[in-house]
């Protein structure tokens, strides 16, 4: 299908991403778009916006389906739509981590010209627990932070923004209360049986991009499109240690300490060693439930525009 037929844009906008006016920043797109003779429709209501971005493909008119919003936009419209629906994210949210790794501007008019050139590429992507993620999988203390994030947000009865200082009170919680339980990693073949196993773990990351969070390189190393996602295993319960992680991610040394281990993989199983103690997990910053959870990297799943 000749790139010139695919002249449908679909507009998702999350009213409850990003700290201005996501509507707003839709709008711009939007009408920058449409000066392109493109035909654009904003939508809010996350089943419709499925329904009509899978016909579209379907019929070959879909050019691109944008996500106005953060990394969890980014995914439920991932889990929602077809595989090789074209897929791109307006940044709008508070870390954006997918969106800075692909460089998409926060400009809607700069934005703009991706669309048009309409250039895509396949990346992949992980099911955890029967859920699709697109950048990363914490487990532990940062899980801990997202879920109480999560759960302030869902009291405020006007659903609240968030932003970075939303993190502060949860993030003081945690430091009082998290007990870090020791974690099991295991590496996992294809058929689900055990390759190897990590024990006594306190922070664990799996990642399909390099950096986390305001851009701390947990994963130097990560491709979005290589097949496998890597992890970094820390060991050390306390909030020090945490910090001592930070520190030596910031530099690129932690890895060189044996209390790290950096290791690839495409299936792998995490499970708390104290089985009294809940632990959770987050996906792309959204909370998920608590352990034990399984990873499973699904290469190429995803199209996006760059």
């Amino acid at each position: 299908m000749n790139t010139n037929q695919k002249n449908h844009v679909l507009l998702s906008v999350n009213p409850k991403a990003g700290r201005s006016s996501s509507k707003l920043r839709a709008e711009r797109l939007a009408a920058a778009l449409e000066k392109e003779q493109l035909s654009v429709e904003l939508l809010t209501d996350l089943d419709l916006v499925a329904q009509k971005a899978n016909a579209l493909f379907h019929e070959g008119k879909l050019r691109a389906l944008v996500g106005v919003g953060g990394d969890g936009t980014a995914a439920e419209l991932t889990n929602r739509t077809e595989p090789g629906v074209p897929i791109a994210l307006l940044p709008a949210g508070t870390a954006n981590l997918l969106a800075k790794h692909l460089r998409y501007p926060f400009s809607p008019e700069k934005f703009a010209r991706k669309i048009v050139a309409g250039k895509t590429a396949t990346m992949d992507v992980a099911r955890c627990n029967g859920r699709i993620l697109l950048a990363m999988v914490g487990c532990g203390f940062d899980a801990e932070v997202v879920a109480q994030v999560h759960a302030a947000r869902m009291t405020n009865p006007k659903g609240a923004h968030i932003g970075y200082h939303s993190y502060l009170g949860p993030i003081w919680r945690s430091i009082r209360n998290y007990t870090y339980p020791p974690l099991q990693v295991e590496f996992l073949n294809d058929d689900g049986s055990v390759r190897e196993t990590v024990s006594g773990v306190h922070w664990a990351f799996f990642s399909n991009i390099p950096k986390y969070g305001w851009g701390l390189p947990i994963t130097p190393k990560a491709q979005f499109d290589d097949g496998q996602f890597d992890a970094c295993l820390w060991r050390g319960g306390s909030l020090l240690s945490g910090l001592f992680l930070v520190c030596a991610a910031q530099l690129g040394i932690h890895g060189c300490f044996s209390r790290c281990t950096m290791k690839t993989g495409t299936r792998f199983r995490v499970v708390s060693l104290d089985p009294t103690v809940p632990v959770p997990f987050q996906l792309d910053g959204d909370p998920g439930e608590n352990l034990p959870v399984e990873i499973e990297v699904l290469p190429n799943r995803l199209t996006v525009v760059v």
